[in-house]
């Protein structure tokens, strides 16, 4: 359960960082965006959200895939 709140509270995190402007932000602040969105992508994969994530973002590539000529 740890994890889950662990998680949201990253979400909350990367929500504000990603409503400020983009000419308002540094590379070191990118950067640590970046990481703190790695780290919440880490959190959420082993639990049931991310695994459901996981499956529907696949069956939206197999249908991108699939369509392709």
């Amino acid at each position: 359960m740890l994890t889950i709140d662990v998680a949201l509270l990253l979400a909350v995190v990367i929500l504000i960082r990603l409503r400020r402007r983009t000419e308002a932000r540094s590379r070191k602040d990118e950067k640590t965006t970046v990481l703190i969105v790695l780290v919440f992508g880490i959190l959420i994969a082993p639990t049931a959200f991310g695994r459901s994530v996981v499956d529907i973002v696949g069956q939206l590539a197999q249908g991108v895939t699939r369509s392709a000529p």
